[in-house]
């Protein structure tokens, strides 16, 4: 597959924090998942593949090409954070006017069937939109001027249920054709158990996993036991682990293994959650 993002060695520090050394690749077609605790450095990691801070070291390129080298590149990039950037005082018609004249490629009869789907009025002032209707405007901005790449910042976190679904409707429709991707940050990881092909995660600024979402789902599983199973367990297994008040959950990276080896333990499957809370708050042995 061709890949379409390729993030190198990405670093930012401030204060206090440091984004270090992230890399991961987002191919042809396929939707990437980037999940992580509050202040875990998504968002840094966003702004910084997109230039809008200054990297301390790394490489960014789409399509092999460094962000840098031309505006043509950025017509290819549509971009949704989890706030709006536009005035409040524009209406979404004149919205899409400015837009008309900032992209080459922009298609105002896509925008207008979006707005329709979206049941935006293209009068009403942005400020009296509700930030779930704010939200779909941004991202029907984001869709019209046909980028290749869509990069999303909590994009669906102001959504209802109803919406929210019919949004990751047009998002796999979007990479339909495997020459679009996505990148998608959100905390709603069912979203993501739903449409992402593949789950990066960010912990304290550092990569803990890029996997494929099927390996995740379908070969990852939690063992749950008491004291005497876990001294029992090849420490070589365990991915991450956590004791609570009445038995160890343990992150194995191979369920079918764990359950033919360790009979007499509950072996879980594993999802986005189970996975995110015992890396970030176990103990990571492998």
């Amino acid at each position: 597959m061709d890949t379409i993002l390729q993030v190198e060695d990405l670093t930012k520090e401030y204060a206090g924090f440091k984004l270090d050394h992230v890399s991961f690749s987002l191919p042809s077609g396929a939707i990437m998942g980037l999940i992580g605790e509050n202040g875990a450095g998504k968002s840094t990691t966003i702004n910084a593949i997109l230039n809008l801070i200054k990297k301390d070291a790394g490489r960014v390129t789409f399509w092999g090409q460094e962000l840098e080298s031309g505006k043509a590149l950025k017509e290819d990039i549509g971009v949704v954070f989890d706030d709006i950037n536009f005035y409040e005082t524009l209406t979404p018609a004149k919205v899409g006017r400015i837009s008309a004249e900032a992209y080459r490629q922009w298609d105002d009869a896509l925008y207008g069937e979006y707005l329709k789907r979206f049941q935006i009025s293209p009068k009403k002032e942005i400020k009296t939109l509700s930030k779930g209707t704010k939200m779909k405007l941004c991202i029907a901005v984001a869709l019209s001027h046909r980028p290749r790449l869509l990069i999303l910042d909590e994009a669906t976190s102001g959504l209802d249920p109803v919406m929210r679904d019919d949004i990751l409707d047009i998002f796999l429709d979007f990479v339909q054709d495997e020459n679009h991707s996505i990148l998608m940050s959100s905390h709603i990881t069912t979203d993501l158990e739903k449409v992402a092909d593949y789950i990066t995660c960010i912990h304290q600024g550092k990569v803990l996993f890029s996997r494929s979402k099927d390996e995740l789902r379908y070969q990852y599983g939690i063992i749950r036991c008491g004291a005497a199973l876990y001294d029992q367990i090849d420490q070589e297994e365990i991915l991450a682990c956590r004791k609570d008040a009445y038995q160890w959950n343990i992150l194995v990276g191979d369920k079918e293994k764990a359950r033919k080896k360790y009979k007499t333990a509950v072996v879980d499957d594993a999802t986005l959650d189970d996975i995110l809370l015992l890396y970030v708050k176990g103990e990571q042995i492998g």
